[in-house]
């Protein structure tokens, strides 16, 4: 017998559990799939302000705080309470992937792009939990605190796809823009990748070691913002093609949204990175400036996510035609 059929022919209160999640996608999924995407980028600022602040040993073990404490203890002081604070925010991102996979369970054959979205995402969070914990028991290796930072980034882009396929109506998808656009939209992608891994070696070469005896990763932080500036100013002129060149697609609207939005991102980031190099790099700075690291892959992945329409809306909508003749067909 099937699961579904199975479970409401129990009475009790698993059946009436099982009735209660949602069937299609409801109000409670779009929250849900907010809610994922919002703690993801908000991890990263409790994260960067456990670096910045030097908390980052305030609890000097893992996953215990001390040897012989599951929490921080008054004498650890306020690097106790910053670093305990933010291993509790683990605890959020779990109830909200599990609530969030509960809520697309009942619609895995309907949609199992969410469905394994929402379960890739939640088996993602505690390997993250574990990458944290190596970082601390590496004394804060920069590579290790920098590929700690890197899973977050997979994270919020995970999440920020599984936002995107909310909205999205299910089935077979086509290419709705241009093969060039395309082509200069998956090149801005990789720019960002890049921006990103730099931003993380520029960071590890810094002054925010997240404690005052861990160590550095040897490179000159003054060369290597040079380096990082490459791909910053190469991924401004990528999306202003990308800006520019939406007016002329027929997802012309939701395009220039979208771009619209990558673009803003970048000229924050810019603004808030040159800010913090003239001024010694405070640490507010520091942590919009991660923040925004984050906020930019989502964007571009939001961008990614909209250059697919679904098949049927393509090949109805004569405004299409031309632009998507040899498009191939994905789900």
């Amino acid at each position: 017998m099937p699961v579904d059929s199975a479970t409401r022919s129990r009475p009790g209160i698993l059946g009436r559990l099982w009735q209660w999640l949602p069937a299609t996608v409801d109000r409670r999924v779009i929250g849900a799939a907010w809610a994922t995407l919002v703690v993801q980028i908000g991890i990263v600022g409790t994260g960067g302000l456990v670096r910045l602040t030097g908390s980052g040993l305030g609890c000097p073990t893992w996953p215990r705080c001390t040897p012989d404490s599951l929490v921080n203890t008054p004498e650890m002081g306020i690097h106790g309470v910053i670093e305990f604070g933010n291993r509790l925010l683990t605890f959020v991102l779990v109830v909200v992937a599990i609530v969030t996979f509960l809520f697309v369970v009942r619609m895995r054959r309907e949609r199992g792009d969410l469905f394994w979205l929402a379960l890739v995402i939640g088996l993602y969070v505690p390997v993250q939990a574990i990458i944290g914990g190596i970082t601390v028991l590496t004394n804060l290796n920069p590579y290790v605190v920098g590929l700690h930072f890197f899973a977050s980034v997979v994270l919020v882009a995970l999440s920020a796809v599984l936002v995107a396929r909310v909205y999205a109506v299910p089935g077979p998808r086509v290419r709705a823009v241009p093969r060039w656009y395309a082509a200069v939209s998956h090149a801005t992608s990789a720019l960002v990748l890049v921006a990103v891994v730099v931003g993380v070696l520029v960071t590890g070469s810094g002054p925010h070691a997240g404690d005052g005896g861990a160590a550095r990763n040897g490179l000159n932080p003054e060369f290597m913002q040079h380096v990082h500036s490459w791909p910053a100013y190469a991924l401004l002129a990528a999306t202003l093609v990308l800006v520019i060149g939406a007016r002329g697609t027929p997802a012309a609207l939701r395009l220039r949204l979208w771009t619209g939005l990558l673009l803003a991102v970048e000229l924050a980031q810019v603004g808030v990175g040159l800010w913090q190099a003239r001024t010694g790099l405070p640490i507010v700075l520091v942590n919009i400036h991660m923040v925004l690291a984050v906020l930019l892959v989502a964007a571009m992945t939001a961008v990614v996510m909209h250059l697919t329409q679904p098949a049927g809306i393509v090949q109805e909508d004569p405004a299409y035609a031309g632009s998507v003749e040899s498009a191939p067909a994905m789900r």
